[in-house]
């Protein structure tokens, strides 16, 4: 394939891989016999859900084609026989349950063997703002021998997607906002940074203002225990990518007693401020980074330098080169693009020659990668994935920084990372004018009494870094988080092909078998 071809043909591919690590014959309303049979299990916890919620059926239908707003590169064709879909009713607030409601859409192929089905294996692969109504379908078949003997279910959070999926600009505004210089050196470019910044905000409140307060972790959490009672389980069965991981300890703190088997894969430190969690990505991503330059040299005589790297995001930053299609690749565009490389070695050839490519003045590959990472389609419309994780992000975290904070931050980034530390210290200005406020400082994931939850980390994660894993299992608690590590690289390591791995996980999702804490997979 021309690299002209593989920079048009990327952005499908890639944003299936980013959200994930990152599908039976008949539809209708009515439920398995194991669903009826606990139709009625009682939940437990803060915020759950009252009657009638609880006690609501699903109209199962056949999949509509996926909407805009959970799939920039929607190609109108819905998922196949095997798949159904419906909408979940939720209270907008759970604290007045009588006001307004929510709906949360999901999707589900059934278990190929009923005769020993477990129920309902749920999914979210993170984000925040990742549509699992389209997600599960394309990644079903890494999942096809977990799907024997459950039910395999997602769904799109709220203020995802088809849930009510936040917006805040047009699409031609967003594609100014997203090439717009993101690392200011001087007061009149932090100036127009904040300006931006507020004017985002503004576009969200003015479009989405009366879910805002209410798209949080914790809400959804609450959200997936009705699910559970909906789909007739006693117990939740969990499987928990990246944000996803963060979204199940919640859960497992809040619903400790209706936690089943569970997997939280790429796992985000439930430990970590913004300022942390930032600094850790940077790390994180500067690492896989060094981990692709070092794999490079060894088949390839074209391998860009970290020097190399730097020195085109300045040029670019000074002057942006044609990107294809009367648009440029920005020095925001290309970092977002490098960075998104980074989340599978799938990507790496790409990383190569769209290094190699903006050398010589064409930016289209890189481009195409940075579009994916902002959810923009090959037709210039955006999901709603960004502006989701933004929601979801002010909703939870309480801080707020100020322009002086990041100042005062931004060396220790730079040391942390010489490409993407500047990128990540002013990105903590995200949530600053936010229109609404945030629940936590941190997250609490303690979940004493819950059953064993599996943690896995991987040592090469650019996104969610491998010490996550370690502080996760802490803070469940002992007896319920159960630490594995796999060396590797990419984000996640359950869809890595790695045999160990996946054998130990579909042991325990679908005999129970809970590994010996500590075990590695190489």
């Amino acid at each position: 394939m021309s690299r002209s071809a593989r920079a048009a043909a990327l952005p499908a591919a890639a944003l299936l891989l980013l959200t994930a690590a990152t599908a039976t014959g008949c539809t209708g309303a009515g439920r398995p016999a194991a669903d009826a049979a606990t139709a009625q299990a009682p939940s437990s916890g803060p915020g759950a859900a009252p009657t009638p919620f609880s006690t609501q059926k699903l109209d199962w239908k056949k999949c509509p084609a996926p909407s805009r707003a959970e799939d920039s590169n929607a190609a109108g064709r819905p998922p196949g026989n095997d798949w159904e879909c419906a909408t979940l009713r939720a209270p907008l607030d759970y604290a007045h349950p009588d006001k307004d409601t929510i709906g949360i859409a999901m999707i589900r192929a059934r278990a190929t063997d009923q005769a020993h089905r477990i129920g309902s294996l749920v999914f979210n692969f993170g984000g925040p703002g990742g549509s699992g109504v389209t997600t599960l379908p394309a990644f079903a078949d890494d999942y096809s021998t977990l799907r024997t003997r459950y039910d395999l279910v997602s769904f799109d959070p709220r203020g995802v997607g088809r849930s009510n999926g936040i917006t805040c600009l047009s699409d031609k505004e967003l594609d100014a906002y997203y090439a717009a210089d993101a690392t200011p050196t001087t007061q009149d470019q932090e100036k127009e940074l904040q300006d931006r910044i507020a004017a985002y905000a503004d576009g969200c409140r003015k479009h989405s203002g009366k879910i805002l307060p209410y798209v949080g972790t914790t809400n959804a959490a609450r959200d997936m225990d009705l699910m559970r009672q909906v789909l007739g389980d006693a117990k939740l069965h969990y499987f928990g990518i990246s944000y996803g991981t963060e979204l199940g300890g919640v859960y497992a703190h809040l619903f400790p007693r209706n936690v089943g088997r569970a997997v939280l894969d790429a796992v985000v430190d439930p430990t970590s401020d913004p300022v942390q969690s930032a600094l850790a990505q940077a790390g994180g991503f500067q690492l896989a980074l060094g981990n692709y330059m070092t794999a490079c040299v060894k088949t390839s005589d074209n391998c860009p330098t970290e020097q190399q790297i730097t020195a085109l995001l300045d040029r670019l930053e000074k002057k942006p080169i044609p990107g294809g299609e009367g648009r440029d690749l920005t020095q925001s565009l290309a970092t977002g693009g490098i960075a998104q490389s980074l989340y599978s070695k799938d990507f790496w050839d790409y990383l190569t020659e769209g290094v190699e490519d903006a050398e010589n003045g064409d930016g289209k590959i890189l481009l195409a990668l940075g579009d994916t990472m902002n959810g923009r389609g090959q037709d210039g419309k955006y999901s709603s994935l960004q502006a989701s994780l933004n929601a979801v992000t002010c909703a939870d975290f309480a801080q707020r920084y100020t322009v002086a904070d990041v100042r005062k931050k931004t060396a220790e980034f730079r040391r942390t990372s010489p490409v993407f530390g500047d990128f990540m210290a002013w990105s903590l200005l995200q949530c600053t004018g936010w229109p609404a406020k945030g629940e936590w400082r941190t997250p609490d994931v303690s979940a004493k009494g819950a059953a064993p939850v599996l943690v896995v980390g991987n040592t090469g994660d650019p996104a969610t870094p491998y010490e996550g894993a370690h502080k996760m299992a802490q803070e469940l608690g002992q007896g319920v988080g159960v630490e594995m590590t796999y060396r590797g690289e990419g984000h996640g390591a359950y869809d890595s092909g790695n045999a160990c791995v996946k054998s130990t996980v579909d042991a325990y999702l679908l005999e129970g078998t809970v590994p010996a804490p500590g075990k590695v997979c190489s």
